[in-house]
């Protein structure tokens, strides 16, 4: 029997939806649990780029007076720069007020816009929620449905007046995207809540990025806006039809909706020559022997006129040499992937509550590192060597913060693909 890998592709753009069970063989007389692993990927560049109706949203609190305010600036400015006529932009600021410093238009008169934004100044204490809350009342203004709607919210500190409380706060940011807009949360320094901001882009369907010094903002406004202009697939969201006599136990990464014997997973949108995987943990229950599809997996989009759908078979068979035979290496690598992230997540507990030296952290880190990049996650593994180097350097608050960054990305399950 040929390995269980199915591939459907979309003849007008380059996507392809792969999925895979962990191993082409099950035994017929007991229960089985395994993982299933759907691949969705878009290994060329769309036809047209879906339009951005952006909205920046800035802290302006007192501490990011002087360099961080200016590089800021200049960040924003970038932003403008790459963003085409048929774009709309948005910019709020917040501090102890929101101020709405230009509400959505499009970019057509780009030094009007860049002088809007060489006026903003600082001012004193953090209302984050409003000015999250705002951002998203300028993008909803201009409801159009074939638009990208983005925040792209910065923030150097914790809230410090208004709605101050996580909860509140991102389940503002999962409202925003069950309206059609997601939220990408960029942190600057060492003083902003890394769990908050994860929290925001995990509910807002959106990146989180750690900025260490001010000199690298505009850096990281530039790699967000790069996945913005090459975003190939919109909101895409994997549906896992299960047949009679299989469960579904877990869906690692992401919350799902369970409907019956229905899964459903909604998914980060998908930029030109990257994949994003998706691991559930299945049990099979025994049956008679013979070929049985156990799921049919469907993706549907913004941006697929139909949607991929594949079917996944196993053989139910005696021979226990069939099952040690069977096992799919790109599930189990999946998986080990999965557990390098949980690896991560508690060296980073440790280091949090002092359980840990920094010595024996430092030398966790070292070996995920070094499997990271025989997995070929090199993106990572320089992640966890940068954690690495500020530990090193006695900046644990750095470490933690970028750490928190690793373990999003890894649970999201995107990848660049390989050229």
């Amino acid at each position: 029997m040929e390995e269980t890998r199915v591939i459907s592709t979309v003849p007008e753009k380059p996507f392809s939806l792969e999925a895979y069970f962990g191993n082409r063989y099950a035994l017929y007389s007991v229960p089985t649990r395994d993982f299933l692993l759907v691949r969705l990927r878009a290994t060329g560049s769309p036809q047209i780029r879906a339009p951005l109706n952006l909205c920046l949203v800035i802290d302006r609190s007192g501490s990011m007076e002087g360099e961080p305010l200016e590089y800021t600036k200049k960040a924003c400015a970038y932003v403008v720069d790459l963003l085409e006529p048929d774009d709309i932009l948005s910019i709020v600021t917040f501090a102890e007020d929101v101020q709405v410093v230009m509400p959505p238009r499009k970019v057509v008169n780009k030094e009007l816009i860049k002088a809007h934004i060489m006026r903003i100044e600082v001012g004193d204490t953090t209302n984050l929620y409003d000015g999250l809350l705002v951002g998203g009342n300028q993008l909803k203004s201009i409801p159009l449905s074939n638009y990208t709607n983005r925040i792209l919210l910065f923030t150097d500190g914790e809230p410090t007046t208004g709605i101050r409380d996580y909860p509140t706060i991102t389940q503002l940011a999962g409202e925003l995207r069950e309206a059609g807009i997601k939220v990408t949360a960029l942190g600057f320094g060492l003083e902003y809540n890394e769990e908050l901001l994860v929290g925001i882009a995990k509910r807002g369907g959106g990146n989180y990025y750690y900025i260490s010094r001010p000199e690298l903002i505009q850096e990281v406004f530039r790699k967000e806006m790069e996945s913005l202009l090459t975003v190939a697939l919109r909101n895409p969201k994997v549906k896992v039809h299960l047949s009679r006599w299989v469960k579904a136990r877990d869906v690692l990464g992401y919350p799902a909706e369970y409907k019956g014997r229905d899964v459903e997973v909604q998914l980060v949108d998908l930029e030109k020559g990257a994949s994003i995987s998706l691991l559930m943990e299945l049990e099979l229950e025994p049956r008679p022997k013979g070929i049985y599809r156990i799921a049919k997996v469907s993706v549907e989009s913004d941006d697929l006129k139909e949607k991929l759908e594949e079917d996944v078979v196993v053989e139910f068979v005696e021979d226990v040499a069939l099952i040690q035979q069977g096992v799919n290496e790109m599930v189990k690598k999946e998986w080990e992937t999965k557990q390098a992230a949980r690896s991560i997540e508690k060296t980073l507990m440790a280091m949090k509550t002092q359980a840990i030296s920094t010595a024996a952290a430092v030398a966790e880190l070292e070996r995920t590192k070094v499997f990271l990049a025989n997995q070929g996650r090199l993106e990572e593994a320089k992640e966890v060597e940068q954690a690495i180097e500020s530990l090193k350097k006695g900046t644990s608050l750095e470490a933690e913060k970028t750490l928190v960054g690793t373990i999003y990305k890894m649970d999201l399950g995107k990848k660049k693909e390989e050229k």
